[in-house]
């Protein structure tokens, strides 16, 4: 039992179909990540093993800290990055047998750091399916230039497609950073009309928000209420975004 729970806005207990906090995990030891989810799990529901962090700490500890995740009802999964990594090398197959093997039940496939053509992309999601894994999908190039070529609809246009492919969720970029890129200005303020316009055209439901910085946590829990999905949270910040969904913080205090 909690503290003070009479003054705490409910939230759904997972498995959580809307509502889903995605944290990044940057290198976390073994013993910090399950201290870590031990005070804070019931907070995440997915964990990112960020970019190609995977590949420079031993196969022992990323097995244990992917069955630590499980075991707190979290899915745990390979960053975007190894999978564009894999693709370069035309190693898709040999990364989903490791994946497999260290016990990862999902991967994100995405194509920000190369240029992917976007039926191959859509094939690599059907052949990581096919392989019996989740999916989670990322729209949108990590450089800013790049990024910006991207227009609206085309980007909306590639979500409809990665989520009629077999993507579960559709991760729109804004790095770990959250500026200058995507959805967000150069100060990492959120662009509204742009958001608005993506929700007018694809099911919000199914997106995850990129939303590292509390600001912007704030501004979607704001404007699309506590069961927005947001993701990239630093693993500092999981029971910091958990007191804003539940309105134990002065940004959210009686707003929601």
């Amino acid at each position: 039992m909690k503290s003070f729970e009479f003054l705490s806005i409910e939230r759904e207990e997972k498995p959580r179909k809307c509502g889903l906090t995605m944290v990044l995990d940057k290198g976390l030891g073994l013993e910090t990540a399950s201290s870590l989810m031990d005070i804070s799990g019931e907070y995440v529901d997915y964990l990112k093993f960020g970019w190609g962090t995977s590949i420079v700490h031993e196969q022992d500890i990323i097995r244990a800290k992917v069955e630590m995740y499980k075991n707190h009802d979290i899915v745990p999964y390979t960053g975007g990055t190894l999978f564009e990594l894999a693709y370069k090398n035309n190693k898709l197959e040999e990364l989903f047998t490791e994946a497999h093997n260290l016990g990862f039940p999902a991967i994100e496939i995405s194509d920000g750091s190369l240029n992917i053509h976007h039926e191959d992309k859509l094939d690599c999601i059907g052949l990581a399916r096919d392989s019996g894994f989740e999916v989670l999908s990322e729209v949108g190039k990590k450089d800013p230039k790049l990024d910006k070529e991207l227009d609206l609809d085309e980007r909306i246009d590639n979500m409809h497609d990665e989520l009629d492919a077999g993507s579960s969720l559709i991760i729109v970029e804004a790095r770990e950073g959250g500026k200058n890129i995507g959805i967000f200005d150069k100060s990492g303020n959120a662009k509204e009309d742009e958001i608005d316009y993506i929700l007018d055209n694809f099911n919000g439901d199914k997106i995850l928000w990129e939303a590292p910085n509390k600001d912007q946590q704030v501004f979607f829990i704001l404007k699309l209420g506590n069961t927005v999905n947001l993701g990239n949270i630093s693993s500092d910040d999981i029971t910091s975004l958990e007191t804003l969904r539940r309105g134990l913080r002065g940004d959210t205090l009686g707003k929601i």
